[in-house]
């Protein structure tokens, strides 16, 4: 299979090697000339993973059309804040029988559109064209072969099993869904989780603590994603509670990353400085909007929106989350 992936960052870079690595044909499209030159000329990408040797049959580029000419996949892997911008430059080079597989976790905080709205809207793409791919992978890991599983969402099964059994291999495994909605809410949302758990990390509050964010917080998303359309269940699976654990508790996550130094009493631009984007943090003003529209109570994505808008003191953010008022466990 011929494959386009479109962001050389971490995971388009992760995703491209995995891809290659199981015998696919795969151009790179890299915004940056010295990233196209690196793998080109190096197999290595020189701004992210450098210390990645990727496949022969990875090849990097700067045209987005020479990038998907030819492509049966071409995977969305950018910042969601980027993604629409990507896809309106892809509407007239996107192959007419070519699925679009969005690897992109995250809302626009413009629209409060999801990568699959943004396509339908930007491209006109028919809903059986798009496949969300989400599940706890990091890229590193990835990368270098570790195992790993993974979600392809398609209103078509097809389309889902087809991708499944191409993108499949000895390290990295994928089950199918038919539930979109939920699968992208899922990738979302545990982003804001993460920096909460980070947070937690950072205040020393310990471990009994940490239980109960990502516990209240799976309950939380879990919450907006059924009343926004997703299925229960999908919450508990790998786009869900799989995710949720890794980017919670894993040294190589970025939101996680970004909640601990904030704990520790960094200041956010600093914080926020540097070439990799934690999507967790335009998202929680996303998911709050969300949220307000659907008539959804999240007291922890709350929390860490007033902290990221420099409104509300980590300490003083766990203090109104214990003094909430109580109430029973298990009602969505």
């Amino acid at each position: 299979m011929r494959a386009a992936v479109l962001g050389a960052g971490s995971w388009g870079t992760g995703l491209a090697a995995h891809l290659a690595g199981t015998g696919h044909d795969v151009r790179l499209w890299a915004h940056e000339p010295e990233v196209v030159d690196g793998i080109n000329r190096l197999h290595r990408n020189p701004l992210y993973l450098p210390e990645v040797e990727l496949p022969a049959g990875v090849s990097a580029t700067g045209e987005l059309a020479a990038a998907v000419t030819g492509a049966e996949a071409v995977l969305l892997v950018v910042p969601v804040q980027l993604a629409r911008r990507v896809l309106a430059g892809l509407g007239a080079v996107l192959p007419p029988e070519a699925l679009l597989v969005s690897a992109s976790k995250g809302i626009e905080v413009a629209t409060l559109s999801r990568p699959d709205e943004m396509a339908a809207s930007e491209l006109g793409l028919p809903r059986e064209r798009f496949v969300a791919l989400s599940g706890p992978s990091f890229a590193r890991e990835v990368a270098a072969g570790l195992p790993a599983a993974a979600v392809l969402a398609s209103a078509d099964e097809t389309a889902a099993r087809r991708l499944q059994e191409a993108l499949s291999g000895p390290t990295f495994r994928f089950y199918t869904s038919t539930d979109v909605v939920g699968v992208e809410l899922a990738g979302a949302l545990k982003n804001v989780i993460a920096i909460a758990a980070g947070l937690t990390t950072g205040l020393g509050l310990g471990s009994n603590a940490m239980a109960a964010l990502l516990t209240r917080g799976l309950h939380e998303i879990t919450r907006l994603g059924v009343r926004l359309g997703g299925r229960e269940e999908t919450f508990r699976g790998l786009a869900g509670m799989g995710d949720l654990v890794l980017t919670c508790t894993g040294q190589l996550s970025r939101n996680r990353r970004v909640g601990e130094r904030l704990g520790r009493g960094e200041p956010l631009p600093e914080v926020l400085s540097g070439r990799e984007v934690a999507e967790g943090v335009p998202t929680a003003g996303a998911a709050l909007a969300l949220a307000s529209r659907a008539g959804v109570e999240m007291p922890i994505t709350a929390a860490v929106h007033a902290i990221l808008e420099g409104r509300l003191d980590p300490r003083a953010a766990l203090d109104a989350l214990m003094t909430r008022e109580l109430k029973d466990e298990a009602s969505l």
